[in-house]
């Protein structure tokens, strides 16, 4: 169970990482990536962050460069927390794949 100042923190940081990856996507034409959910460690040290990339297709493709890039992003990330954190936690990406797990669903309920 994750305490109350997991949750605002978590929630800070998909605002601001939401917004970071706004900003990227704007210069790559059909790309989205949105956060999903943010799930922090209770030490507060890693956060572990859920993306949605659309095309589903490049998903992989994008969280490796995504992944590559997990050091500058957080370094823009602290430029923007630097006054709510004192420590910005480590970032891992994951995919969020449950909406192909629903699409998935939706089909099979069809036939």
């Amino acid at each position: 169970m994750e305490t109350t100042r997991q949750n605002r923190i978590a929630r800070l940081i998909q605002k601001d990482l939401a917004n970071i990856f706004q900003a990227q996507t704007r210069k790559t034409h059909g790309v989205l990536v949105s956060v999903s959910v943010v799930r922090i460690s209770p030490d507060l040290s890693v956060a572990k962050v859920y993306l949605s990339i659309f095309p589903s297709a490049r998903a992989q493709e994008l969280l490796d460069n995504i992944n590559r890039q997990a050091s500058q992003i957080r370094y823009e990330l602290g430029n923007l927390e630097r006054h709510q954190l004192r420590i910005i936690p480590e970032l891992k990406f994951f995919i969020d794949d449950s909406l192909d797990y629903i699409d998935n669903i939706d089909k099979l309920l069809k036939q």
